[in-house]
């Protein structure tokens, strides 16, 4: 079951998943996909032709424009910003009002799992790879690694995170070359080689 503020707008055309909730003033439009299981908080925008997978959670004022892609899982914090202009201007060289067919919206992409904290902006085009967490008030303007942590303006990796969402610690180095990394929270164990993480098996 949809439930669907009656302050929130969600266009005709666009497709809401199966136990999803829409609060007030949010505005979803027609082309955009949210999955099932999602929450869009209050004041949210989904632009045209975005694409949200399942279990979403986007917190107050977060504005996703198209052509964004957002895998299962992701979060994004109150009033954090996916931008989808390169080279943003209201006017062309001439004088006219920029209209849709002015110029061509590149996306943010952001894999399963990931985090952007609130009043992040994401300058498109980038991917924020997967279980990477992106800090408040970060400005990202290149890709994030899977399971990177990034802070600051630019933003910069400052560590990593694990799938529980907490900052891990480092443990011993491989006999490989890499370097093992722990999650203080889980127990859960990582590998780290040639700048990539992934979760060691268990």
């Amino acid at each position: 079951m949809v439930r669907i503020h009656q302050t929130a707008e969600v266009e005709v055309g666009a497709v809401i998943g199966d136990g999803t909730v829409v609060w007030q003033y949010a505005h979803v439009r027609a082309g955009a996909h949210v999955g099932r299981e999602s929450i869009l908080g209050r004041g949210v925008y989904v632009g045209p032709g975005v694409h949200l997978g399942d279990r979403c959670k986007l917190q107050n004022y977060a504005l996703v424009y198209e052509p964004a892609a957002l895998a299962d899982g992701v979060f994004v914090g109150p009033a954090a910003v996916l931008t989808n202009d390169l080279n943003p201007r209201a006017v062309t060289p001439d004088g006219r009002l920029k209209g849709s067919d002015d110029w061509i919206a590149v996306g943010v992409t952001v894999e399963t799992g990931a985090s952007i904290g609130s009043r992040a902006v994401c300058v498109a085009p980038l991917r924020i790879g997967a279980w990477a967490t992106v800090a408040a008030g970060a400005v990202v303007v290149r890709d994030v690694p899977d399971y990177a942590l990034v802070a600051g303006v630019p933003a910069r990796q400052i560590g990593w995170v694990g799938e529980a969402g907490h900052r891990l610690k480092q443990d011993t180095d491989s006999p490989d070359g890499g370097t093992a990394w722990l999650c203080p929270a889980t127990g859960a164990r990582y590998m780290e080689r040639d700048g990539r993480l992934r979760r060691a098996e268990p």
